[in-house]
C-alpha cells in the first residue's frame, strides 16, 4: 500500500487556519540559516545570564515542538493526537545537566513518565536520555575502560542503578521503555547496560529498548550481534531505529583524538544501512520489535511495503513509526489514518531548560532544501486548498 504523504488535508487536519499560519513563519523563519545562527546566539546568551525568554519562546518555537512545562500540561496535545489515531510518547527534554540533585530530579520526573504511561492508553511508550541519568565524564571513562576514581565508580554504579529501576518499572507498569542513543564515546555502557536489562525484562516481549543511530557504520553490524545475543539470552529484542543527531561534533572529536571517524562517509551510505536495518528486523519479527523513528518518507514507506510482504497486519504491535512533535505531520498522520501504530515524541519540560532541545530543532530545520523546505511547501498547498 502506497501513503499518499502529499495529502496536506490529512496531514494538518488538527490544525485550525491560524496554527498553520504561525507554523508557516515558524518555518519560513528557521528556513533561514544566517537568522537561526543569530538567534541561537542571543538565546545562549539569554539564559547563560538569566535573562527571561519566555515571552519570546514559549508562543513560538516552544509551543510548536514541545507539549508542555509537564506531563500534566500535556494533556491536551494528547488528546488531539488521539483524536487523529496518533500515540504520544512523553520525553523529559532536560538534559545537560551535570549537578547530583538535577540528575535525580530527571530520574524522579523519567519515573513519574513511565507509571503515568500506565495510566494512559494513548502513552504506548516511555522514553529517556541516559545523559540525563549520570555526569558526562563518569559515562565517559566507564565506555571507555579508563580510570577512575572511588567517586566516580560509586557514581557508575549508580548510574546503572537508576537505569535498572526505570527499567524495573516500566516492566511493572506494562510499559515499553525506549533508551535513547547518546554520543560514541557514551555509548559503550549505555549498550552493555541496556542489553543486562533486555535479558531480565524482555523474556515475554520486548519492554527494553536499544537505538541504534544508522549514521554509525558500525551499528548494522551491532543490531546482528544484538539480535545473536538476544537469541543466545531467550528474550526479545526491542530496537529503536534513527539516523543520527550529532555528526559535526562526531566528527570534529574523531579527528581531534585522532580515532577512527565513526561516521558513515555519506548519507547514501547512511540511508542504506537504515532501510537494511529495517529489513533485518522483519526478516526476523518472531523475536525483534521496531521502532522506525525517522522523517524520511523512504523509510516510512519501506517498513510498509516490508510489513505487507511479510503478510503483518497493519496495527501489528511489533511494528511502530514515530516522528517528533511539530515535524514531518505529512507522515505521522497520513499513516496513523492507515491504521499503522504511529507515535509521535512529544517533549515536556521548563522553557529555559528545553532550549537545548529546541535550539538542534532549529539548527535542524536550516536548510530549504530539508525539512523546512518540506514543511513550508506541505504548509503553502494546505493553506492554498483552504481557500479554495
Amino acid at each position: 500500500m502506497n501513503i499518499d504523504f502529499n495529502n496536506t488535508e490529512v496531514a494538518f487536519a488538527a490544525k485550525s487556519n491560524a496554527d498553520l499560519s504561525k507554523a508557516y513563519v515558524l518555518f519560513k523563519t528557521i528556513a533561514n540559516p544566517g537568522i537561526v545562527k543569530a538567534g541561537n546566539k542571543m538565546l545562549s546568551l539569554a539564559l547563560a545570564i538569566h535573562f527571561p525568554i519566555n515571552w519570546a519562546v514559549k508562543p513560538t518555537i516552544y509551543q510548536h515542538f514541545v507539549g508542555g512545562e509537564s506531563i500534566d500540561s500535556c494533556h491536551d496535545a494528547i488528546r488531539k493526537l488521539e483524536e487523529y489515531n496518533v500515540k504520544a510518547v512523553l520525553d523529559y527534554s532536560v538534559e545537560g545537566k551535570e549537578e547530583a540533585e538535577d540528575i535525580q530530579l530527571a530520574f524522579e520526573e523519567t519515573l513519574r513518565a513511565i507509571k503515568n504511561a500506565g495510566k494512559d492508553p494513548n502513552i504506548p511508550f516511555a522514553v529517556f536520555k541516559p545523559t540525563a541519568m549520570g555526569r558526562s565524564i563518569v559515562l565517559e571513562k566507564a565506555s571507555l575502560k579508563t580510570e577512575m576514581t572511588n567517586q566516580e565508580k560509586e557514581e557508575e554504579l549508580q548510574f546503572r542503578n537508576r537505569l535498572h529501576e526505570l527499567c524495573k518499572t516500566a516492566y511493572e507498569s506494562d510499559i515499553p521503555i525506549l533508551i535513547d542513543a547518546e554520543h560514541s564515546w557514551y555509548q559503550n555502557i549505555i549498550d552493555e547496560v541496556t542489553n543486562t536489562e533486555m535479558a531480565l525484562y524482555n523474556k515475554e516481549k520486548a519492554i527494553v529498548f536499544n537505538t541504534f543511530q544508522m549514521y554509525r557504520h558500525d551499528r548494522l553490524a551491532y543490531l546482528d550481534k544484538s539480535y545473536k545475543m538476544a537469541i543466545d539470552g531467550g528474550y526479545f529484542l526491542g530496537a529503536k531505529f534513527v539516523r543520527g543527531a550529532y555528526m559535526e561534533i562526531e566528527r570534529e572529536r574523531a579527528e581531534e583524538k585522532g580515532y577512527e571517524d565513526p561516521i558513515q562517509p555519506d548519507q547514501e551510505a547512511t540511508d542504506r544501512d537504515y532501510n537494511a536495518a529495517l529489513k533485518y528486523c522483519i526478516d526476523n519479527i518472531d523475536r525483534i520489535t521496531i521502532f522506525n523513528g525517522t522523517h524520511n518518507e523512504y523509510s516510512s514507506q519501506y517498513l510498509v511495503d516490508l510489513m505487507e510482504e511479510k503478510g503483518l497486519a497493519k496495527d501489528d504491535n511489533r511494528c511502530w513509526f514515530s516522528q517528533l512533535y511539530g515535524m514531518s505531520d505529512h507522515i505521522s498522520f497520513n499513516t496513523a489514518k492507515l491504521d499503522y501504530n504511529v507515535a509521535k515524541y512529544l517533549p515536556y519540560g521548563p522553557v529555559k531548560h528545553v532550549m537545548p532541545y529546541l535550539l538542534r530543532r532549529a539548527e535542524e530545520n536550516t536548510s530549504a532544501q530539508g525539512q523546512s523546505g518540506r514543511e513550508l511547501s506541505l504548509i503553502m498547498k494546505e493553506k492554498k486548498r483552504r481557500k479554495q
